[in-house]
């Protein structure tokens, strides 16, 4: 993409550069402050500004609006925010709009961002959008939006540009952060030594997620699984990252309501509580990319509301019959997963299958090495070295 006053590719802008961005979610904070880091890279004296989270401010990005406003998931969930989420999506219009910035990117939240992206390119700004949706997964139909909608798309796995390109649109692998970033050298005893917890013994990390409706649909199951577990393994330790604080007090009502176990709450550090286990049980999302990186063995949970389970199921929107990252860029899925009923015991157990005690300690039934088509997939971090933003 050329710069605002038309030098050739590669040849800096004369000014200094201004994006704006929108995140949502805290997937999106990651991979929003990742980019503003390749973006200064190229561009020093550019500026940031948009609705951004703790990571993308520490990166250097000015927030207008939190990243929490758009921190919504499924389908029913998001009709009560609908108007707020409309209002948001107008100030955010006129806003860009008065402004001009170089370029707006915005970072996952599709639905959001595509929207915002059609009406800012009808009004001459350039769009980029960083992580294609999962058109290939459903809703293939989006495609044909997305090119009204963007200049750019950035895409994190190999396979995806050749599917815009093939329906005109521009596209870039640029792999995912996340491979650049993540140290899997770092052993249990380490991660553990940072927790100050004790080296032996088995550890499950519990992720129930970073938005409210994922703990509302998960906790309870999830702390009925460590209940479940807890006299059939003996000595376990549960550990929660809790990604915000006021999700605290949801899982610990959780707790309270399924008695059992011994349970450590972390605030945040859901990287080292995965390093530190030897099992994870996680809320489907980007958490089960990052667990994949690290070589842990997980079981993967997704439960959204029954209206929305009933409208996926009835209208057969899932193309694919998996959830988690991993099983979705693998050719022989291993990753265990359980999905809208019956989450309980049954994730109790597939967890239990996953640590089975011997003289060498806790073994993982599920090796690392069964996802490894999914690590080679995203291997390649180049957002790192910057997307092409100025192709």
């Amino acid at each position: 993409m050329a710069s605002s006053e038309g030098q050739d590719k590669g040849v800096r802008p004369l000014y200094p550069m201004r994006f704006a961005l929108v995140a949502g979610e805290a997937s999106g904070d990651i991979l929003g402050a990742a980019l503003i880091r390749a973006l200064k890279a190229r561009f020093p004296q550019a500026t940031f500004y948009g609705v951004a989270g703790a990571r993308m401010r520490e990166a250097g990005c000015e927030a207008i609006e939190s990243i929490e406003a758009l921190s919504v998931m499924g389908i029913a969930e998001v009709l009560p925010k609908l108007p707020a989420l409309i209002r948001l999506r107008g100030a955010l219009e006129a806003r860009f709009a008065h402004d001009k910035p170089d370029v707006f990117i915005g970072i996952d939240a599709p639905d959001f961002n595509l929207g915002l992206a059609k009406k800012l390119r009808a009004r001459g700004l350039r769009t980029v959008h960083f992580v294609s949706p999962t058109i290939w997964a459903w809703r293939p139909g989006r495609i044909h939006g997305i090119g009204e909608a963007v200049d750019l798309m950035l895409c994190m796995y190999p396979f995806e540009p050749a599917l815009y390109q093939a329906a005109g649109i521009g596209a870039a692998y640029v792999g995912h952060p996340l491979a650049g970033e993540l140290d899997d050298s770092t052993s249990p005893a380490q991660a553990r030594a940072a927790l100050g917890i004790a080296a032996e013994g088995p550890v499950v990390a519990v992720l129930p997620g970073s938005r409210r409706a994922e703990l509302k649909y998960l906790a309870d199951s999830f702390a009925a699984a460590g209940a479940w577990l807890a006299p059939r393994v003996p000595g376990l330790r549960l550990l929660v990252p809790i990604a915000k604080p006021e999700l605290k007090g949801a899982f610990e009502a959780a707790i309270a309501r399924h008695p059992g176990g011994n349970w450590t709450l972390l605030e945040g550090q859901s990287r080292v509580a995965m390093q530190a286990a030897d099992a994870v049980l996680l809320a489907s999302g980007t958490a089960t990319l990052e667990c994949c990186l690290l070589g842990r063995p997980m079981v993967v949970a997704y439960r959204a509301a029954p209206l929305t389970a009933f409208i996926l199921r009835r209208f057969g929107l899932l193309r694919i019959d998996r959830v988690s990252q991993p099983n979705i860029l693998s050719d022989d899925p291993a990753v265990p997963e359980q999905r809208f009923r019956g989450l309980m015991v049954a994730l109790g157990r597939a967890v239990e299958r996953g640590l089975v005690a011997d003289q060498a300690g806790v073994v993982a039934a599920a090796e690392p090495e069964t996802v490894a088509p999914a690590v080679g997939l995203v291997a390649d971090p180049g957002v790192a070295r910057g997307p092409a933003l100025d192709a």
